[in-house]
């Protein structure tokens, strides 16, 4: 998944030699998600990076997805590699909280800037 710029700062200055070593060398290039997305993979996803991917058929991009969703927060234990369909799954409820925090500053802000006008 892309960083977002406003996140950048968070992440180790070696997040990419860290995404790298877990993707690569710990998950063998394969997606490591045992059902954390919600979907039952019995056991864990078959998903291989490069590959076609088993349910969607996209090509895989294996990432790495942090357990606690905290980018600061890299110890091996708080990651694992995740195909794009199981990191956006187990990532969903996070993001729609997120979305709506963000929704709720804009509204707070929107309210200020009236109050402020003449």
């Amino acid at each position: 998944m892309p960083i977002r710029p406003e996140n950048r700062d968070r992440y180790p200055a070696n997040w990419r030699e860290i995404s790298l070593r877990i993707r690569t060398i710990r998950a063998a290039g394969r997606c490591e998600c045992r059902g954390e997305c919600g979907d039952n993979h019995n056991g864990r996803c078959t998903a291989e990076n490069g590959q076609a991917h088993p349910v969607t058929g996209s090509t895989v991009v294996l990432t790495t997805a942090h357990r606690d969703h905290i980018p600061e927060h890299v110890d091996d234990v708080n990651l694992f590699a995740a195909c794009q369909r199981c990191h956006l799954r187990y990532d969903a409820a996070h993001h729609r909280a997120t979305a709506a925090a963000t929704r709720r500053r804009a509204i707070e802000d929107a309210g200020q800037l009236a109050l402020a006008e003449p």
